[in-house]
């Protein structure tokens, strides 16, 4: 019963958000990426409800829009961790060992790239480039780069971020 009612207050969260965007937005298709956008913005992913709400509103049929969250790379349909970390996998990385790093943050994580840990803390994403080939490998949290990455230069922020986690 108190989870249902959880769902009921998350889920009339995001249908009241999305209203107030309608408000600013015109009920025009492209206006889609934008409200998509500011949907990410605010819960961190792109919930359901939030789509269907859409849906209406533009007149996209679900299918359409599920397609422009799944093109682009920046939208995310799960609930992203507190802390999210990228690694590069782009070629200059690659050659340069981007895929120890990775590998070596699915173990200490214990999920695989796209997931979040149970905890909501951590999630894993990879990119193709972030345009900081110069500093290769590199890998981000947060959006802050790290370049010249080596699997002790990863734990070292994994370490540092979980110190930190145990503070708070």
């Amino acid at each position: 019963m108190q989870e249902n009612a959880k769902n009921n207050c998350c889920t009339q969260k995001i249908t009241d958000f999305v209203k107030e965007l309608e408000k600013v937005y015109k009920q025009e298709k492209d206006n889609l990426i934008s409200m998509l956008e500011e949907v990410q913005e605010k819960f961190g992913y792109i919930p359901l409800e939030a789509q269907k709400e859409l849906s209406e509103y533009l007149k996209i049929p679900m299918a359409e829009i599920y397609g422009v969250i799944t093109f682009y790379s920046r939208f995310t349909l799960e609930p992203k961790g507190k802390h999210t970390i990228s690694v590069c996998l782009g070629t200059a990385c690659f050659v340069k060992g981007s895929k120890k790093i990775m590998d070596r943050l699915k173990e200490r994580l214990k999920i695989e790239s796209g997931q979040t840990t149970p905890d909501g803390l951590f999630s894993i994403d990879e990119t193709r480039c972030v345009g900081a080939c110069g500093l290769a490998p590199v890998f981000t949290v947060n959006g802050e780069v790290h370049g010249k990455a080596t699997v002790q230069k990863l734990d070292q922020v994994l370490d540092e971020l979980l110190k930190e986690e145990n503070k708070s």
